[in-house]
């Protein structure tokens, strides 16, 4: 097999990535979940987290606030999360993931797991697991860090 350029590389970790969140997207969708986006995930994650206001979430997906309440408000509408006057600023909104949330996010989760078994299937157990843990080295601890600058920006921006 020829060397492939780096751009290659990118292409492929990037196609790759995109196949398995799209399965895992149109299965969330044929499970009751047709509204879902790669961004909601990204965004109750962050809300599990601690980002219980624009604010925050703003901080943990290194959007703007405007954006992080654009991303609190489509959750909203589709009743992943709900929204309080915080009781320490009434001016400020404090978000809480509803039930429908916590069930997408069990969901997915569980397709997540659904997509690796058949990939571990077509690959085969030892080939999957020296492919993550050589993916592991370049993502450090943790491969998504809701700390990290910019991580979201692609995904919600």
């Amino acid at each position: 097999m020829p060397s492939r350029s780096g751009a290659d590389l990118a292409l492929l970790l990037l196609g790759s990535y995109r196949n398995l969140v799209d399965e895992v997207v149109r299965e969330l969708a044929r499970r009751g979940f047709p509204d879902v986006r790669p961004s909601h995930e990204y965004a109750l994650q962050a809300i599990q987290a601690g980002a219980d206001n624009a604010s925050a979430l703003g901080r943990s997906l290194s959007i703007t606030k405007q954006a992080a309440a654009k991303t609190i408000a489509a959750l909203t509408e589709r009743d992943y999360v709900t929204t309080t006057a915080s009781p320490v600023d009434a001016r400020r909104k404090q978000v809480q993931i509803t039930e429908h949330g916590l069930a997408l996010m069990r969901e997915g989760a569980a397709i997540f797991d659904e997509v690796r078994a058949r990939w571990e299937q077509r690959l085969g157990p030892g080939e999957l697991a020296r492919l993550e843990a050589q993916l592991a080295q370049f993502v450090a601890v943790s491969p998504i860090r809701l700390d990290a600058p910019g991580w979201a920006a692609q995904e919600l921006g």
